[in-house]
């Protein structure tokens, strides 16, 4: 087992990686938190296969344990699907002594965090990742929240959990596709921070798609490792967090513009095509950086093209939360494994050859 510790404002917590963790999941919840009753929350997909097992092994050694479940998929993502949730837990008698334990992907973690967060002005929980994207990414750094109309995770908070546990052998139960899209985080963070584990992954990229365990365990660390490094720098995203959103300042508007039947992972791997196809053109990013990019996240997941309207893509950006004053902003590549440091992590989005760069990556339907 693997122990990467993620500091805080006010204090630090643990992320645990290691296979055969679920195991011991219930020991673990009272070693680290305090509280006399534990809501797991979980999708349909993921209920069936930890979510119930869970429950019956939490009731084993004498906790009190409820299992709330909502509909799988982004579009579940919401207020309504939120509000659904609190009610419940307030039906069922939950307190301020209660602690949400997520388990499953990334929509359950940042779902079940936003509940935490906001369920009587805020209780623990411990985050349970059983994807790719949600143990590289989503359950690491107290980021929680649900979609809006206007876009991607635009109504949240920061809630940092009290505990992360990731068991690559859940990756097993995992659809193939679902691994490649997780993966793509993982290939965003050699980008911006490692070149060298950037190589290793395109070395290994077979392996980790057939969830081999010792490949997946070593991915998921060297990832929690390199994020837990930027969010213990900077928490609240005031500055140096910002270079995470490499990718998705563009993937979460072609992911808003397709309304959601764009992949997560699919989306953020064209923002990375599209926002080192933006550094090439102004100069920043060093020549030939994109079509690297490209290649391997063709490797991964097969053409990085799309039918989208470059357009429609466009307008979403007016929205993005990582805006100043109404303006987008983007990160850029220096190259790969260093991010430029622009002005304060970020560059002003030129619109002037905005629809230039979407064209040469998307297909107009």
């Amino acid at each position: 087992m693997t122990e990467v510790t993620v500091r805080t404002r006010n204090g630090r917590y643990p992320v645990l990686i290691g296979t055969g963790l679920l195991q011991g999941l219930p020991k673990l919840l009272t070693e680290h938190v305090d509280a006399d009753r534990f809501a797991i929350i979980s999708d349909s997909n993921v209920a069936p296969l930890y979510g119930e097992e869970l429950l019956e092994a939490t009731r084993a050694i004498g906790l009190e344990t409820l299992l709330f479940t909502f509909p799988a998929g982004e579009a579940f993502k919401t207020r309504k699907t939120w509000s659904i949730l609190t009610d419940d837990l307030l039906e069922a008698g939950f307190g301020r002594d209660s602690c949400v334990v997520a388990v499953g992907g990334g929509v359950t973690t940042d779902l079940a965090g936003f509940v935490a967060a906001t369920f009587l002005r805020g209780v623990p929980v411990v985050q349970v990742p059983t994807s790719y994207l949600a143990m590289i990414d989503a359950s690491v750094g107290g980021k929680t929240g649900v979609d809006a109309k206007a876009g991607k995770n635009l109504v949240g908070a920061f809630h940092p959990p009290a505990l992360v546990v990731a068991d690559p052998q859940s990756l097993v139960t995992l659809p193939k596709r679902e691994r490649a899209e997780g993966l793509v985080e993982a290939f965003k963070h050699g980008a911006i921070l490692d070149e060298a584990y950037f190589e290793q992954l395109n070395e290994t990229v077979g392996a980790l798609l057939d969830a081999n365990t010792k490949m997946s365990e070593e991915a998921v660390c060297r990832s929690v490792e390199l994020k837990a490094a930027v969010v213990s720098e900077d928490e609240l995203e005031s500055g140096y967090r910002q270079i995470l959103n490499f990718g998705h300042t563009l993937g979460h508007a072609l992911e808003a513009a397709s309304n959601y039947r764009l992949g997560h992972g699919k989306a953020v791997a064209l923002g990375m095509v599209l926002e080192a196809e933006l550094g090439e053109r102004l100069g920043v990013t060093d020549s030939g950086t994109r079509e690297h990019l490209e290649v391997s996240l063709q490797r991964l997941l097969g053409p990085t093209s799309e039918t989208l309207n470059p357009a429609e893509s466009i307008q979403f950006l007016a929205s993005d939360k990582k805006a100043r004053a109404g303006k987008p902003r983007v990160v850029l590549l220096k190259k790969i494994g260093q991010v430029d440091p622009g002005d304060g992590w970020s560059h002003e989005l030129p619109e002037q050859i905005l629809e230039e760069v979407f064209a040469a990556v998307l297909r107009a339907p």
